[in-house]
Formats: structure tokens, C-alpha cells, sequence
């Protein structure tokens, strides 16, 4: 029925029939006779923002999301009138908008349905906070699936699912639980090999559903703001990912310490204490990068001091772990104290930079100083405030990264452990209330944090660690997926989590090995730290309430375990450099899902536990108790198990033997894995030559690459990388490998030694650039097919 010329239908208002159009460049704006718009802004081809106002007006544009830096501009733009619609056609798409009730259909350009609406844009009036409760609906044709959202705890394939997006402190969070400590409201979703993306850029609580009320329609909706998405075609998943991340940021690369392993607990104190687990470390030759300094290391919590009785001299403690090759990471937490003696909050409150209730007093909660205030991260005054307090611990003392944690925000003994919904923030001009603002404090305070550690750590790159986080947070940030527990649950969790994140742009992400809560077994540890070497970011944490949870507190059998992967991890950091590198300049994600990487098998569209490690790397983590194996999906193509050098054939199930030492990992056929000497630390060792695995294909090229520079600073940027692609063509009685170079950084290592795994002839000649070499000259050993080859080939060709 018609109610005051605006369509109504179970309390939802729709858009009427369209009576003008118009087009300004790359917006094309619709109107409707009730007062609707609908603004299509076309970014690329294949990037499209939709955008819808109730009664004639739009807000304010302006989102915290989206990157200055991302790519823009198109190459075709038409739009037509027809009859029954207007079609806006780009090289990629072609868009329906029908004229009778602003519907919008998208197509490729043969004509195949990707995406259209069902109810389409529908809003309801909110009484209680004004505004719109805006809503959208999309058709979901059968064996549609879906993908992304970042941390949520659940099957990869979201199918059958209702989430909520509403940053939440859940400790010891269990499998399928939802909310969680992130809100990143992008999904994917793919239908007949066909996948697109949609980010719902909308900071308030926010709600997805894909197919769990209605059998056939994916929705979703917010409480307040606008509704304002953005549709990325691919019909790669990849390309999906990697468009969406450009829009919404690429983050620089850390320094290659942080790629390292770290290794935490609530909490190590005295400095005798930090002194003695580093030690450990030294004395097991375990290679660890980074140690934590937890809440216990200040002042009665308050932050940005030093309990001097704990830590009487922490600029010299620092030193010492850096002489060591320790890089200490300083937890600092969102609510500050409330104590007139207490130099952080005189400052605060001298400026007024404390978050405030509708009313006007101060926004007071419960957190581990007692009763504090709470920065408006949202206030660029306060950022810049913020980002100044990083001086003394960062340029003075000589702490080398940051973890942001509580930044949800968490308050504690309060319905829904966080502020209220009145509590006011200034969202960079635009005033709001945290019903707006919650979602994207925790991503504001980790951006003050990092402006803070840049400016101070120059010319060296900064690290920062968050636990809260909104999309375009990797702009900034690495994080951590919160407090898990000591569970073989939860290891599986961890697994899904970490690739869920990677498809949802945050790569840097890994998750507490051994479990937060509770104390793990021995066996449960090894299996964790086998997965956790395989995540981008690598850190023991523990609660410390169930017993300590170094890795020789489980006895010598898993000391071992521990050792041989965090030992491969600091082998393989040239390949997870160069993958981060890939992540950093493309926004191609570090780890992918077998869906991810093969979409078009759709035995692939329902697997979890396996995954991609880079580009070549197939790694399935043992998620179950005295388990000697397991059963294992092979993705297509031909592999080689790294562990037995035994020559695969994927595209099915099949079983992996996998003793407590070993996690089923298997490498792609043509696949050249650079690899350092093992450290200790990065940075200890001259890195005198660089090892290359050449796994044998038969047939056409097959391209890896490596990517090397400084390990840290910012001379990459001016083009002082080394980026060394290598094409690598197999045939049944010869191998070519090609090197092409770019970059003018030198790497220190003059040679490089090739080991040719799965030849099928025997060695008699090499010929490099075009010369035959004498095979003595290159310290040949027939037995392993290894060799040693001066660093700036052109082209080595082997034959048999």
C-alpha cells in the first residue's frame, strides 16, 4: 500500500519509480518520487559504490575506511535509457537500475547474472535514536556461497549464517560465537565460478545474513548511517581481495624482526624475569625475535610509566635484550588512570581530550588501573596528543614496537563491556555517538599508536599489535585474534581465523599459540607452534594463571618440535618476506584458502583446514589428539611432500602419515623456495648465500620470486629492493632457469646454492650464461643435485 507517497510492507520503506537522473563525471544519480537516491560512483571497471539517501539528502561523506592511496579511474563509461531501466556499462560490468522501484542488477559482460537485488534497498525510521535502520537484500541463487568478515569463529564458508559486526571483548570465546573483537563487513561471494565482493561501509552495529532466514536471499543492515557499499567483481576471488584491499589500504612492510618469532605472557615480570626467558631462548638455540612486556610492567597500570621496583633502569634492560637480539614490545591499553598526580591525565584533562557522556560529564569505566577516562581517538588533536606520548618509550628507552590492547573499548563489571551508546566522540569533525564510533575506536587508537611509533622509531619502520580492529585497519596495524583457549577447538579456530582474516584484507594476523586461557598438553603445543610458524604474524601468549607456557615447560620432546619449526620459519623468512612484499604492493593475501586459491574445484569450496602459504606452499595442520595423520585434501596440480620429496597428483583426498614432528606440508611442482641460514635472530648472521629448493616440472614456465632489501627503513621506497623473478621451464632431459633483476639494492651474499629436487635424469652438464662450466667450479654434488652459482645469472641451463 501507498502511506504519504512512500511504499511500506511490514514496517520497511522502499524507494518509489524513478522521475530524474543525472551524471557528473563518474557519479550517475538517481531519484525517486519519494524522495530516494541512489548515487552510483564507478572507482574502476570493476569497483562500484553504491550509495542511498531517504528524504533527498545524503550525509556528510566521509569514512575512516577508505585509502587516499587506492587506484582509481576506468576506461569505458556508458549509460543508457531503456524502457524499464537505465544500464550503466563499464569494460567489466553492465548495471541495471530499474525505473519502477530502483532495483539494481549487475552482469558481466556476457550477460551472466553476478548479483541482484532481491528486496533491494528497504529502510525502517529508528523512533529511539532517529535516523534510518537501513537495509539491503540480495538474491542468493542456489549453491551460492560465502566468504570473509574477518575474525568470526566459524566454518570458512559462511552459508546458513546471521553475524553481527560490533567490536566485543570475548575472553576464552568459543567455536561459532559472535560477536568478536573486530568488525570488518566485507564478504564474498561466489556463484557458478563466478566471485564478487561487497564492503557494507557502515561503522554502526551492522548485521549480515547469508540465507539463514530466507532460504534464497542474502541481507544485510545497519542501525544507523547510510546505506553505502561497494560491489568488486572479479570473477577471481583473488582479484576480489586484492581490490577491495587497495580500496580500503595496503600497509607498509614491517621490518623483516617482526616476521620473526615472538614470545608473551601476562606477565613477565621482574626484569630478572625477562632476563631469564630470553636466556632460555639463547641457551636452547630457539630463534625468537621479540619479547612482551605486559601490564604488570607499569606503574599501577597506568600507561606510559615504568614500575621502577620491577624495572628499575628499562633503558638499559632494553639494551641489554637488544645486544641480544631482543626487541622488547610494550603493551599500552586505551584507559588511563584517573589521578591528578598522574602526568598523562593532567595533560588529557588540561585539553579536554577524554571521551564525555550526552550530558557533559566524562565517560568513566572500570579497566586494570581502576576507574580511568578514555582518549576520543576519533578527535585528530587527541591522535596527534597520543602519538607524542611515544617519544620517551620509543626514542628514549628503546622499545621497538607496540600492542594496543582493550581497544574494543573494554570496560569491565558493565552491561556489554564497552561505553555506552550516549557517550559523544568528535569523528574528525563529523560529531557522533558511540553507536557510530565504537566500531572503529579500537582501529583510531591503533593509527595514533603508529603515527607515534613511526615518528619516533625513524629511520626504522614501526610495529604495532591490535586486538580491536574496522576495515583499512592493515593501513597501520598487525593483530592478534584475542583470548583463546587451550583447546584442540580452539587450534582449529585459530586456523580458520587466520585465513578468514587474509581473505578480509588483514594478512598480518596470527593468532595466541598454545592457547591464551587454560595450559595446553605437550602434544597440543607442538601441533599449535607446527600451525602458528605458518601464520604471518608468530607469538606465544599465555595468561600465566594455568602455568607457564615457554616451550621447555613441556619437556625435551617438545623443546625439539619447537625448535625445528621456529628453525624453518627463520629458514623460510626470504619467502615469507617476498609474500609480504606481494601483500604490501598488490594487497594479494599472504595465506589463502584452498577456495581462494583454486575456486574453479569445487571440492575446494567447503575445506577448512588446509591452506596456501604464499603462492606455493600447502600446509594442513593436525588438529586432533594422538594423531600419527590425517586425512587431507590435495588441491589440483602436482605436488611434492616437503618432508619425503615423494611427487603427488592432487584434486583428491588422500591420507598424510604425520608423527608429533611433522605437519603434512607439500610444495608446488616448479616452485624455486629461497631460504636463509638459520638465525637465532634476524640479523645476527651475515647472510653469505641464499638457498634455492627447485622442485622439477615438466613443461611450461613456472615463475618465482624473491624480494630483499635492508630488512628495515625506508629506503625500499626509493627503489633500493632487490626483487629477483625466476622462470623455471623442466623438460625430460634438461632445466632452464632464468633470473631477471630489479631494484638496486645488493644483497650481501655474493652466491647462491641451487638443490634440484625430483630431477628425472642425472646431471652431466651446466651451462651458465651461455658458457659451460667446469662442475667443480660450482661445488657440484651429484648425490643431492647441488650446486653453487654466482648470484647474477641471466640463465642456467642443466642438462641430463
Amino acid at each position: 500500500m501507498i502511506i504519504n507517497t512512500e511504499l511500506e510492507y511490514k514496517g520497511n520503506l522502499f524507494p518509489g519509480r524513478i522521475n530524474s537522473f543525472s551524471q557528473d563525471v563518474d557519479k550517475i544519480n538517481f531519484k525517486t518520487e519519494n524522495g530516494v537516491i541512489l548515487q552510483v560512483t564507478i572507482l574502476r571497471g570493476s569497483v562500484i559504490r553504491f550509495r542511498y539517501a531517504t528524504d533527498n539528502n545524503f550525509e556528510k561523506d566521509f569514512s575512516y575506511a577508505i585509502s587516499k592511496d587506492g587506484v582509481r579511474g576506468y576506461s569505458k563509461l556508458e549509460v543508457e535509457e531503456h524502457k524499464d531501466c537505465y544500464k550503466i556499462i563499464t569494460l567489466k560490468i553492465i548495471i541495471k537500475i530499474s525505473k519502477a522501484d530502483l532495483k539494481v542488477s549487475i552482469f558481466d559482460i556476457h550477460g551472466n547474472v553476478i548479483c541482484k537485488d532481491d528486496w533491494g534497498f528497504h529502510w525502517e525510521q529508528s523512533y529511539e535514536f532517529g535516523g534510518n535502520i537501513v537495509k539491503m537484500s540480495k538474491a542468493a541463487p542456489q549453491g551460492e556461497c560465502y566468504y570473509g568478515l574477518g575474525d568470526k569463529p566459524m566454518h570458512l564458508n559462511l552459508k546458513g549464517k546471521r553475524i553481527e559486526n560490533w567490536a566485543t571483548d570475548q575472553y576464552a570465546f568459543g567455536k561459532d560465537q559472535d560477536p568478536l573483537y573486530k568488525s570488518v563487513p566485507f564478504y564474498i561471494g561466489m556463484h557458478e565460478e563466478r566471485a564478487y565482493g561487497i564492503f557494507f561501509d557502515n561503522t554502526f552495529k551492522t548485521f549480515f545474513d547469508f540465507c539463514h532466514e530466507r532460504r534464497n536471499v542474502t541481507s544485510f543492515w545497519a542501525h544507523g548511517g547510510e546505506m553505502n557499499y561497494y560491489f568488486f567483481y572479479g570473477p577471481d576471488m583473488e582479484d576480489v581481495v586484492t581490490r577491495y584491499t587497495d580500496l580500503t589500504g595496503k600497509p607498509e612492510l614491517p621490518p623483516l624482526w617482526a616476521l620473526g618469532y615472538h614470545q608473551c605472557k601476562w606477565s613477565y615480570y621482574p626484569e630478572s624475569k625477562v632476563k631469564e626467558v630470553t636466556s632460555k631462548f639463547r641457551e636452547l638455540k630457539i630463534p625468537c625475535d621479540g619479547i612482551y612486556l605486559d601490564i604488570d610492567y607499569m606503574d599501577g597500570f597506568r600507561c606510559f610509566t615504568w614500575n621502577k621496583e620491577y624495572f628499575p633502569d628499562p633503558k638499559r634492560m632494553v639494551k641489554e635484550l637488544a645486544d641480544d637480539g631482543f626487541k622488547t614490545i610494550a603493551i599500552i591499553d586505551p584507559g588511563i588512570k584517573i589521578d591528578d598526580d598522574y602526568w598523562v591525565y593532567k595533560e588529557a584533562m588540561e585539553n579536554d581530550y577524554f571521551c564525555k557522556r550526552a550530558d557533559g560529564p566524562y565517560m568513566r569505566g572500570k579497566v586494570w588501573p581502576g576507574e580511568c577516562y578514555f582518549p576520543d581517538f576519533t578527535n585528530p588533536k587527541v591522535r596527534e596528543w597520543w602519538s607524542g606520548l611515544f617519544k620517551e618509550i620509543i626514542d628514549e628507552i628503546g622499545v621497538k614496537g607496540i600492542w594496543n590492547d582493550m581497544n574494543e573499548p573494554a570496560v569491565m563489571e558493565v552491561p556489554g563491556k564497552t561505553f555506552p551508546d550516549d557517550v559523544r566522540h568528535n569523528y574528525d569533525g563529523h560529531h557522533c555517538s558511540h553507536r557510530k564510533a565504537h566500531n572503529i575506536y579500537g582501529t583510531q587508537m591503533a593509527r595514533a599508536t603508529y603515527e607515534g611509533v613511526k615518528k619516533y622509531a625513524y629511520p626504522k619502520r614501526p610495529f604495532i599489535i591490535t586486538r580491536s580492529a574496522y576495515s583499512g585497519a592493515q593501513r597501520f596495524t598487525s593483530s592478534w585474534t584475542g583470548d583463546n583457549i587451550a583447546t584442540w577447538e580452539h587450534l582449529w579456530i585459530a586456523n580458520i581465523q587466520a585465513q578468514r582474516m587474509s581473505m578480509s584484507g588483514m594478512s598480518f594476523t596470527g593468532s595466541d599459540i598454545g592457547g591464551f586461557a587454560e595450559h595446553p598438553t605437550g602434544e597440543l603445543y607442538a601441533r599449535w607452534i607446527q600451525l602458528g610458524v605458518f601464520h604471518p604474524f608468530c607469538r606465544t601468549h599465555s595468561s600465566g594463571d594455568h602455568g607457564n607456557q615457554e616451550p621447555w615447560t613441556f619437556g625435551q620432546e617438545v623443546i625439539n618440535v619447537t625448535r625445528k619449526y621456529v628453525e624453518l620459519r627463520y629458514q623460510l623468512l626470504p619467502y615469507l618476506y617476498t609474500m609480504f612484499w606481494e601483500y604490501a604492493e598488490y594487497g594479494v593475501p599472504m595465506l589463502k584458502s584452498l577456495v581462494l586459491y583454486d575456486q574453479y574445484d569445487l571440492q575446494t569450496h567447503y575445506r577448512t583446514d588446509e591452506f596456501i602459504f604464499g603462492n606455493q606452499i600447502l600446509v594442513c595442520p593436525i588438529q586432533e589428539p594422538n594423531s600419527k595423520g590425517r586425512r587431507m585434501y590435495i588441491p589440483k596440480g602436482k605436488w611434492y611432500n616437503y618432508w619425503t620429496k615423494e611427487f603427488v597428483t592432487g584434486g583428491l583426498e588422500q591420507w598424510v602419515d604425520a608423527e608429533l614432528d611433522t605437519i603434512p606440508m607439500f610444495i608446488k611442482e616448479g616452485a624455486i623456495i629461497p631460504k636463509y641460514p638459520v638465525q637465532q635472530y634476524v640479523g645476527e648472521k651475515k647472510i653469505e648465500e641464499l638457498k634455492l629448493e627447485v622442485y622439477f616440472k615438466l613443461g611450461a614456465k613456472e615463475v618465482s620470486k624473491v624480494f630483499e632489501d635492508a630488512q628495515d627503513g625506508y629506503d625500499y621506497m626509493k627503489g633500493r629492493y632487490s626483487l629477483r623473478t625466476f622462470s623455471f621451464t623442466g623438460k625430460e632431459n634438461e632445466v632452464i632457469i632464468q633470473q631477471h633483476k630489479d631494484g638496486t639494492f645488493i644483497t650481501e651474499y655474493e652466491t647462491m646454492v641451487f638443490e634440484f629436487i625430483g630431477l628425472p635424469f642425472k646431471i652431466s652438464e651446466v651451462e651458465i650464461d651461455n658458457e659451460v662450466v667446469d662442475l667443480k667450479t660450482i661445488d657440484f654434488d651429484p648425490v643431492r643435485n647441488i650446486m653453487k652459482i654466482p648470484k647474477n645469472f641471466t640463465e642456467i641451463h642443466i642438462v641430463g
